[in-house]
């Protein structure tokens, strides 16, 4: 028993540092997309804390979803928070199973490449929007008579640079249309969709998001536009922008992983394409007479238990 547990443990250790090797080449590539983005993530709080200077508390707007959907209260309030913690979480680690698991159908650097991209001009709108008209906030601090509801005039310019995180995030006020909680949420749902491989976490994925959706209204931290605006912009700009965005490489496929570009410093140094291979899978070099057909459709990866079926379609059996 002990000798089986140490072999795994061997080959979970080689999978690991297989896997970081080829992620580290992959960085080296594409790290200024991944700085660019973690930086506009910074902008986005940096903006919501200068509306929150603008932002004049007033009488709540009425509301539809208001009138459907029951108050959770200022004591229920932790309800919504942590669903979506729960989302974020789950997403973050699925990115990183490559590391772990056997079957490796994503690479972690270029999945968070594209996510940031959706974030980025998901978030760029939303700031163009937020800033364009301010609405009185629904949240419990947001209205009249919290003294959190306006922001007193600032002291320093570090003062708005240093937007008080986390607890300036939490306690925002006036960046309304539309609801950042649900921009993550369907990004990272919409990501699964097309990325992912179990039916059944796609479908548990899409009724997280619709709970999320009225968990935000119901309490009140958002008006119903701001979730209802939110679900079609994501959805179009995910749709437009990933259509510009380079296809991910197939990594059922040998030949595929073989195209994966490396960085030019291991090309000089006369590493071979099966080198490559081996580094990136952890095996011996497969012969490319044995290579199968892709049974990727469109870049969008098959989900678990239809893979012997498309392989059967493609070679006419």
């Amino acid at each position: 028993m002990s000798f089986y547990i140490g072999r795994e443990a061997s080959k979970l250790w080689k999978r690991i540092c297989a896997e970081t090797t080829t992620e580290i080449n992959l960085l080296a590539e594409n790290w200024k997309y991944l700085l660019a983005g973690i930086v506009f993530q910074y902008i986005h709080g940096l903006a919501a804390r200068g509306v929150h200077y603008l932002h004049r508390p007033g009488p709540t707007l009425q509301d539809l979803g208001f009138i459907l959907l029951p108050e959770l209260g200022q004591e229920k309030a932790y309800i919504s928070e942590t669903l979506f913690t729960f989302i974020f979480l789950s997403f973050v680690l699925w990115t990183f199973h490559p590391f772990v698991f056997k079957s490796k159908k994503i690479y972690t650097v270029l999945i968070w490449c594209r996510v940031l991209c959706f974030l980025v001009v998901s978030q760029a709108l939303r700031i163009v929007t937020f800033y364009a008209t301010q609405l009185p906030g629904p949240n419990y601090h947001c209205r009249e008579g919290s003294k959190l509801a306006t922001l007193p005039h600032p002291d320093s310019i570090f003062e708005v640079l240093l937007i008080n995180f986390p607890r300036g995030v939490i306690y925002g006020c006036g960046d309304l249309i539309f609801s950042s909680h649900m921009i993550f949420t369907l990004v990272f749902v919409l990501t699964y969709q097309r990325y992912g491989t179990r039916r059944c976490i796609k479908q548990l994925g899409w009724t997280l998001s619709v709970c999320q959706s009225l968990l935000i209204i119901a309490s009140r931290k958002h008006y119903t536009v701001d979730v209802v605006v939110a679900w079609y912009t994501v959805n179009l700009v995910v749709f437009f922008v990933e259509k510009k965005l380079p296809e991910l490489p197939d990594r059922t496929n040998a030949a595929a992983t073989l195209l994966l570009p490396l960085s030019t410093k291991d090309n000089k140094d006369g590493r071979t394409k099966e080198e490559n291979h081996k580094l990136l899978n952890g095996n011996s070099v497969v012969d490319p007479a044995d290579w199968r057909q892709r049974t990727q459709a469109n870049g969008k990866i098959l989900e678990d238990g239809h893979t012997n079926h498309a392989d059967t379609a493609m070679n006419g059996a």
